[in-house]
């Protein structure tokens, strides 16, 4: 084809209407991304996205949530912390963050407490909290406990041998407590054998008596339920505590004997009476729970429906266990004539009913007027011996979440990584891959241009 002047000015003419239209949508497309945002987390196990549970928290906050974060003029550690907020803000926009250089307002710094570079100071209806770790799960649970609508107390009953909420000893449950603390719950220690006491918080902890309780201390606790009380009760083998007219108000039988599990040997557990409890009941307490839970020597429970309670099995055995009534000593064997009973047992329970008619308002549980229960035929998995095992400490603070918050509100936020964040190659697979990008590819490119000129040139 002969190209003369004319074609020549038409070509430049389409180039040029082609290059206009390909910048004005370049232009457009840059004005498009100012107004609206697409975000895509295809990493593993959405690490960069947030949980559901801290966004079922975010939906949860009517009024606006506002984060200070007393950080230096420190690009990297401001980014970091800019990332990590604008999840929240998808989420929540009128959530928001403002950067203050602690340097420049010490007094303030000093009167907050902040002690971190890069702590982040949460306000929410006029509560507060710090967070020294930067992390969805250090800034959702302080979310958490500031969304509380009124202070949140856990008395622990005291005077009967019963396990100590801030102590020290394997079989107390100080570590326990602190966890419990650091998530907005107050714990306190009251001593049921001095009178008059009356448990009036959110909730009551009964953690394994060693003795008896006295008639009149019985009825306390009993009334404390039938007024609408929440209750966490850790039973144990053999319970001494004379509380059986409680069990029968919730409608519970303590079955004779600890459940044994010969099975957990394959597990690496040489102790029979150490239950691996895999079997989670539908429930907000163990929805989240991904590990086992390990309780030790623990009792089963029967339960039937009484007072207007409505039972949910939250813990269970497997089919292999059984209720063994002999010596923990030696080998164990399943003996039905001893009217041992055969799994799968019944380890854990909760229970909820509508708040009594004469509860005030203020003490109902939730929202919806709901009175809740939780007995657990173990307290040994929350000592500090054995609370670092498994799901142990997240069953527990569970618990006790859901026992006292007035919403069901998200009860655990479980860090997300990836399986496998390092690439390890050998000396061999290095040395390929060198040659790959050093040598072959240049190496092709270049041939493959000299072959592309050389066509060229023989046309």
């Amino acid at each position: 084809m002969r190209i003369d002047a004319s074609v020549r000015r038409k070509l430049w003419l389409q180039n040029l209407l082609f290059g206009l239209l390909l910048a004005s949508m370049i232009a457009l497309l840059a004005w498009l991304s100012t107004r609206y945002a697409f975000q895509s987390d295809w990493t593993f196990s959405g690490r960069n996205t947030l949980s559901e549970a801290s966004r079922t928290l975010l939906a949860g906050l009517t009024e606006p949530v506002r984060i200070t974060a007393y950080a230096r003029d420190n690009p990297t550690l401001r980014d970091g912390i800019s990332r990590l907020i604008e999840r929240y803000r998808r989420a929540k926009p009128d959530l928001t963050l403002a950067f203050v250089n602690p340097d420049v307002l010490p007094d303030r710094v000093r009167e907050l407490g902040v002690t971190l570079d890069g702590e982040l100071y949460v306000a929410y209806r006029g509560r507060s909290e710090k967070v020294q770790q930067l992390s969805e799960q250090a800034l959702t649970l302080a979310l958490q406990r500031v969304s509380r609508a009124r202070e949140t107390t856990v008395l622990f009953l005291e005077g009967h041998g019963e396990r100590r909420p801030l102590g020290v000893a394997n079989y107390d449950l100080g570590t326990f407590g602190r966890e419990l603390e650091k998530i907005g719950i107050r714990v306190k220690a009251v001593d049921g054998s001095k009178t008059p006491w009356a448990p009036t918080a959110s909730a009551l902890v009964i953690g394994g008596p060693q003795q008896p309780l006295t008639p009149e201390e019985v009825r306390i606790v009993l009334d404390y339920v039938e007024s609408g009380g929440h209750l966490l009760w850790l039973l144990e083998p053999r319970d001494p505590s004379n509380l059986e007219p409680l069990a029968k108000a919730l409608g519970i039988t303590v079955l004779l004997g600890t459940v044994v599990d010969p099975d957990t040997a394959r597990l690496g557990i040489a102790n029979p009476a150490f239950i691996p409890v895999v079997d989670y009941g539908p429930h907000p307490i163990t929805e989240a729970l991904r590990m086992p839970a390990l309780l030790p020597q623990a009792a089963a429970l029967n339960v039937q429906s009484a007072g207007g309670w409505s039972p949910v099995v939250l813990l269970e055995s497997q089919a292999g266990a059984w209720s063994e009534l002999g010596s923990l000593e030696g080998s164990v064997r399943f003996e039905p004539e001893r009217s041992e009973q055969a799994g799968p047992l019944t380890l854990a329970i909760a229970l909820t009913r509508p708040a009594p008619a004469g509860a005030p308002v203020s003490e109902k549980p939730s929202a919806r007027g709901q009175q809740r229960v939780v007995v657990i035929g173990d307290g040994d998995f929350l000592s500090n011996t054995y609370l670092g095992n498994g799901a142990n400490l997240q069953l527990g603070i569970n618990s006790l979440n859901w026992l006292t918050l007035e919403e069901d509100a998200p009860l655990s936020v479980h860090p997300k990584t990836a399986p496998d964040q390092r690439l390890n190659l050998s000396e061999g697979a290095l040395a390929g891959i060198a040659a790959l990008f050093l040598i072959v590819i240049p190496a092709g490119l270049l041939a493959g241009g000299w072959l592309i000129w050389l066509y060229r040139r023989r046309r």
